[in-house]
């Protein structure tokens, strides 16, 4: 035993909101535009994507290895002379790393290849 009375005013409803037009009023669909115009405005003006250079990284991974190097050979070779040797060949090697990048740098332009770039979500691209 249903109450067809409650479907007919849901059908009613439906049938209502189906008559409703879909354009919005003039002055609601201006603002919205002018609303959209200046958002998207904003983000031409941000860059789209953020660059991080990783031409350094070599050196330092290189200078830390060769400077752990040499406090192990300082601490473990019992000789003096021997373990100053082995330190002090570390740190050329350690220093030549850094020569070798900086020169690497200039003549190279490792700075462009070695970058990640980072997409910025919700930036226009153009």
């Amino acid at each position: 035993m249903r109450d067809n009375r409650s479907n007919m005013e849901i059908e009613e409803i439906i049938l209502a909101s189906m008559k409703m037009p879909d354009v919005p009023a003039p002055e609601l669909n201006n603002k919205l535009k002018t609303a959209l115009y200046q958002q998207e405005a904003v983000l031409r003006k941000q860059p789209a994507m953020h660059n991080i250079s990783l031409w350094y990284l070599p050196m330092v991974l290189n200078l830390i290895t060769f400077s752990l190097l040499a406090l192990l050979a300082l601490i473990m070779i019992e000789n003096i002379y021997l373990s100053y040797l082995a330190a002090g060949i570390c740190f050329y090697v350690g220093a030549a790393g850094i020569l070798l990048t900086i020169l690497g740098v200039k003549r190279a332009n490792i700075k462009e290849e070695i970058t990640i770039h980072i997409k910025k979500r919700g930036v226009l691209y153009c």
